[in-house]
């Protein structure tokens, strides 16, 4: 059998996925070595090369460097040097100093953090680019600075102390509740592996001792070229010149002779289950674990492909059951889902994860295990077999039908698991073949047999985690006992099965009529108002051919409930969404919904309420039955739906009480804000006097009246097959006999808070485990009636100079910060065409408790600069090109376009011609854009931030609750002076950000360089 398909034919790409041939498949057929679609090969050094042409975007490059090295390498007293390396790259190499890579990257749009970013983990090291490759020189010089990462890393003494600051204030963040949990089962997991002790971000001693010779022995020990493979899928007129590219960058350089062998290191496997119960007294709840690990098998066969998609169907199947429990009377956790995952290069794991009350971790441990072996005993039966087929008939076939539209990342990342994992890449028309001939060939029996591999028997580990201890080892060990006790006497029941309706819909409705039809051409739209008041816009577009995307808004929100029904009224989402907002319980949607790709979700904001959905454009009709069943059903609360909502709520408040930054961001709120009931959170007493009835009332109300509605949908939509269905569907959205929550947007209350008028600066002190501290720095914005689109505008751009300049002076120049972002907020006035717009500008960082205080004064020194002498010409082009860049991509994308016709409809420009709102806004930004230069963005920070600065903001400061941090409050009492001369004892070090990812997303082994 040829593997490896031919050219698919004219047939198959107009009639698509169900025109698809199935395969007379081999099952020890093997999937083949060579990557499909791609240029691949291997310079004379050594190194391996993927060069793929793809057109999504446009005028963009993927680029990596993937390195065979990562922190399980490491010695002793080189624990966290691997880190360490991928943080020196973007600050130093032969070639680029001083983070220049970082600011040349920068200048062409690549914006730090989401253009350029790197992950270290226990067995790899990644260095990704995502830059425009409009200009001939561009892509080489991209290629140029991988090449600078293979072999050229500087890792001199002073390189190095620049970077100590940063990587320690990154191991700061990570010692936070989630990462001392993640790392507690991490080392339970590894026990008697080498990984137990090889967490990427290493130790404390090792960042503030590791000398540059160490580091260097690391480097030229473990970067060499055989081991590595540079990746570039892009908007290439052809491949071989990017080939040749490579060649030029990479082909002369060289790595030590002999270089040894990169080992592999085994995880043990034992028979007997290991116990943990995990006391954390920060954690967000209470939570089980159970992961069962066995060794990465090969995928090389057809057979090897089949039995991962029998995995795939067992935990697909199980977690349908599990959802279903979720929402039983009195269910034993409130979520449960399970997973496979690679975890370290020679071993998987299934993991099975559930949230659940306080006190209730034996009980959900024993409905976890219970669930298994029902599944040994019984099995699932065909039904539940024949949804998650359908399930996964659907994912693939949206795969197929936009193959030639994949994101060149999503191509990338392909080729870098080929590499690093040997992951066969056979192209997706064949992988769509292939599913469709084996899928209806797995039968209920195959998949339950999966269930043994999840036996407590098989490597397990099993972990409890709590806020207060209130189950013991003894505990864990005796609800094993009992249930293995209960499989073996076959003394658990079968599954019981729901009913489940057939129809969304039961009663066609009678199709509403067009009353008025306008063009838009200038943004290719077609605007609709129905017979019942409801307005539909909608824009073909040929982004991706298996999306719609559509929104929903009318105008009215919370901002007008008194504050005595303002919190029973916030829930209505929440506990309407629990009863079933579509006139089922979400647990028989679900398997309604199966093998469709439809979903609608509603939002109660401020001043609007919204729907919004995402379906594929054969499940167009299902997704405006839904949208039809929103409006037509009467939510009523039922005493257990109700009473599993507010436990849940609850635990939720419980949770964040617990958390040290919950005291900071009330405080926050506080400040900022007035103590507005609006922002004040909610606490356990202000759950109690929820009333479930008046919570499901006003939400019935919120979506009830059509005329009051204006949907946008966009995306792959033929109006003749569309046309009918909006009609039928939305059109057939019968009027209420008396308007419901009917507003003009110019009588809308406004959000009741009120800036401070002084400077207030105040120190948070909260109990913690281990010191974190957070800043936030807030300034008012009172935007005046006049040029406000222009304003609006000038606010985006100035956000993004603010966000730079931190990160170029805290992190660049100083190295005392990990990350830094800044936030808008300009929702504090009605959205009125006449009125002022108020709110106002963020600035987020975390540091050293120490030097908080020092380092806000420095953000200030350099806003105050700002207003005073104005950003560079270097500064202003920067942003320019990150925002032109940012624009571009979107304008290839369905959201973008959504979004910016919702923004047309909802601006206070809008006056009934959706297209001269549009270009209003166009212009606007052109104006803005154009008028951008170092004198007019002084200019508008005089005008839209306080000037000076400091004569009006806020400071809160978030430290650990231990005398010794008391210090930090009279940091404030310090003279300017004391504080620059704080500033010069720090210039000189720089950061780069990391993110911390996710344990059983990458393996709790992986840190990842992010810009925020």
């Amino acid at each position: 059998m040829d593997l490896l398909p031919a050219e698919t034919s004219q047939i198959a790409k107009r009639h698509g996925f169900r025109s698809l041939k199935l395969l007379n498949v081999d099952m020890e057929q093997e999937l083949g070595d060579k990557p499909f679609g791609v240029e691949y090969g291997r310079l004379d050094n050594g190194l391996y090369y993927y060069v793929r042409s793809n057109s999504k975007p446009k005028m963009r490059a993927a680029l990596a460097l993937a390195v065979k090295a990562g922190s399980v390498l490491e010695k002793e007293d080189e624990r966290g040097v691997a880190h360490i390396i991928e943080h020196l790259a973007f600050s130093a190499t032969t070639k680029y100093t001083n983070h220049d890579i970082v600011k040349f990257l920068e200048s062409i749009g690549a914006e730090f953090g989401a253009c350029q970013n790197a992950v270290t983990s226990a067995d790899e090291t990644v260095y990704e680019l995502f830059v425009p490759v409009d200009k001939p020189e561009l892509l080489s010089q991209a290629i140029s600075v991988l090449a600078e990462f293979s072999t050229e890393i500087r890792a001199s003494a002073d390189d190095l102390e620049k970077e100590r600051g940063a990587v320690m204030e990154e191991y700061r963040g990570s010692r936070n509740a989630n990462g001392r949990m993640q790392d507690a089962h991490w080392a339970l997991m590894m026990a008697g592996s080498k990984y137990a002790e090889r967490l990427p971000i290493g130790t404390e001693k090792v960042i503030r001792t590791v000398t540059a010779e160490t580091v260097k022995q690391f480097y030229r020990k473990w970067y060499h070229l055989h081991n590595m493979a540079v990746i570039a899928v892009g908007d290439f007129p052809e491949t071989q010149s990017v080939v040749e590219l490579i060649r030029m960058h990479f082909g002369q350089k060289n790595s030590a002779s002999n270089p040894p062998p990169v080992p592999l290191f085994q995880v043990p496997s034992h028979e007997e289950p290991r116990f943990s119960c995990f006391v954390e007294s920060e954690a967000a709840g209470s939570a089980v674990m159970i992961s069962c690990k066995m060794p990465v098998g090969e995928l090389k066969t057809v057979k090897d492909y089949r039995d991962l998609l029998v995995e795939s169907m067992f935990l697909q199947a199980l977690n349908q059951r599990l959802f279903k429990i979720s929402r039983r009377k009195d269910p034993p956790f409130f979520s449960c889902s399970a997973a496979a995952d690679v975890l370290v290069r020679p071993m998987k794991a299934y993991i099975i994860t559930s949230s659940c009350k306080e006190k209730g971790t034996a009980e959900a441990l024993e409905s976890m295990l219970t669930e298994l072996a029902r599944v040994r005993l019984h099995g699932f039966s065909e039904r539940e077999i024949s949804i998650v087929r359908s399930l996964l008939m659907s994912e693939i076939e949206s795969a197929y039908l936009e193959r030639d539209q994949m994101q060149s990342t999503s191509l990338r990342d392909e080729y870098l698991q080929h590499f690093l994992h040997n992951e066969p890449v056979v192209g997706i028309e064949f992988e769509a073949q292939l599913q469709k001939t084996l899928l209806p060939s797995i039968s209920a029996s195959e998949v339950s047999k999966y269930a043994v591999k999840f036996r407590t028997s098989c490597s397990c580990v099993t972990k409890t985690i709590e806020p207060q201890a209130t189950v013991t080892l003894d505990d864990l060990k005796k609800v094993v006992v009992k249930i293995n006790s209960l499989e073996e006497g076959q003394s658990i029941s079968a599954w019981d099965e729901e009913h489940i309706p057939e129809e969304i819909v039961s009663v066609k409705p009678d199709p509403g009529s067009i009353i008025q039809q306008s063009e838009y051409p200038n943004i290719g739209v077609t605007e609709l108002i129905l017979s019942n008041g409801m307005k539909v816009c909608y824009k073909c577009t040929d982004f991706l051919d298996d999306q719609v995307l559509f929104s929903g808004f009318s105008y009215g929100g919370l901002s007008e409930l008194p504050e005595s029904d303002y919190f029973s009224c916030s829930m209505g989402s929440t506990i309407a969404g629990e009863i079933g907002i579509f006139g089922y319980k979400p647990s028989v949607l679900m398997d309604m919904l199966a093998g469709k790709r439809a979903e609608v979700g509603t939002k109660l904001g401020a001043y609007m309420r919204t729907f919004s959905g995402d379906c594929s454009p054969t499940d167009l009709e299902t997704a405006l039955q839904l949208v039809y069943q929103l409006f037509t059903t009467n939510v009523e609360p039922g005493e257990e739906e109700v009473r599993i909502v507010m436990e849940m709520a609850q635990e939720a408040v419980r949770a964040q009480e617990r958390d040290p930054y919950t005291a900071f961001a009330n405080r926050v709120r506080e400040l900022n804000y007035g103590n507005s009931y609006f922002f004040r959170p909610i606490r356990i007493s202000d759950l109690r006097k929820v009333d479930p009835f008046k919570a499901c009332e006003y939400f019935n109300s919120c979506f009830k009246d059509p005329s009051t509605f204006t949907i946008v949908i966009v995306g792959k939509i033929d109006p003749v097959i569309a046309c009918p269905l909006i009609l039928e569907y939305l059109g057939g959205i019968p009027m209420p006999p008396n308007p419901i929550l009917q507003f003009s947007r110019d009588d809308l209350r406004g959000l009741p808070f009120k800036f401070p008028e002084a400077v207030v600066r105040e120190v948070v002190c909260s109990p913690m485990v281990e010191a974190q501290c957070s800043v936030q720095l807030s300034f008012p914005v009172d935007l005046k009636n006049g040029a406000m689109i222009e304003e609006i505008h000038f606010v985006g751009f100035l956000s993004k100079l603010l966000e730079t300049k931190m990160m170029q002076v805290l992190r660049f120049r100083y190295g005392q910060i990990y990350s830094a972002g800044v936030s808008v907020f300009l929702g504090g006035n009605k959205p009125s065409r006449t009125g002022d717009v108020r709110g106002d500008i963020s600035i987020n960082f975390s540091c050293d408790p120490y030097i908080s205080s020092t380092l806000v004064d420095l953000a200030l020194d350099e806003i105050s600069r700002l207003q005073e002498e104005g950003p560079s010409d270097e500064d202003v082009s920067t942003i320019l090109e990150i925002e032109q860049r940012a624009h571009e991509n979107g304008l290839q994308e369905n959201y973008y376009w959504l979004d910016r016709v919702l923004r047309s409809y909802q601006s206070r420009v809008y006056s009934g011609d959706l297209g001269s709102s549009f270009e209003i806004h166009d212009e606007g930004r052109l104006k803005v854009r154009q008028a951008l230069t170092p004198a007019t963005a002084q200019s508008a920070l005089q005008r839209i931030l306080p000037f000076p600065c400091t004569k009006k903001h806020t400071v809160v400061i978030l430290v650990p609750k231990r005398s010794r941090y008391q210090l930090v409050k009279s940091f404030f009492r310090s003279t300017r002076e004391s504080y620059r001369r704080n500033a010069k004892a720090m210039v000189g070090i720089a950061s780069v950000t990391i993110l911390v990812v996710a344990l059983w997303r990458h393996s709790r082994s992986a840190i990842k360089l992010e810009g925020k």
